[in-house]
């Protein structure tokens, strides 16, 4: 039987399918800075304030649109028009017809595999109550696919 990602759409989901989609990578918390005159986007390794840099994970997200007012809730709406979603963002992946990549939890089973692929921030990320200017945290990587793959998966 095919796993329910495999089938939905994103619109069909549960609201626990949804949830589980996501692989608990953080870079979508990572800040983001598009030039007004270009809309270039740019991605840095400033981390939102209430990511767990030890666990990529928000450390409220039942509350974090309250805490963080410009924190962005998404929806498959929002997940088809974004250009900011990571690459290997699941939910970024069912929307364009991809697979899931083999290190993601629900095809591994284990959620240290996101880390062993190279997608987590985890060891890689600033909070931006440290940063100090996002110019200078510019950052090439939370915009590409990971490029490490998990030893399992080689």
């Amino acid at each position: 039987m095919p796993a329910f990602w495999e089938t939905k759409t994103l619109e069909a989901m549960t609201p626990r399918e949804w949830e589980s989609l996501c692989d608990g990578c953080g870079r979508c918390c990572l800040h983001k800075l598009r030039d007004e005159a270009t809309d270039e986007l740019s991605f840095t390794n400033v981390a939102c304030r209430l990511l767990d840099l030890t666990t990529a994970r928000c450390r409220d997200y039942a509350n974090r649109k309250r805490r963080v007012p410009d924190c962005i809730r998404l929806t498959p709406k929002i997940v088809r028009k974004s250009d900011w979603l990571p690459p290997s963002c699941a939910y970024r992946l069912i929307a364009e017809g991809k697979p899931l990549p083999p290190w993601h939890p629900l095809r591994s089973q284990r959620a240290e595999t996101v880390v062993a692929s190279g997608a987590s921030v985890i060891g890689r990320a600033v909070s931006e109550r440290d940063a100090g200017p996002l110019e200078h945290h510019i950052a090439e990587w939370p915009g590409r696919r990971p490029r490490r793959r998990p030893a399992e998966f080689a």
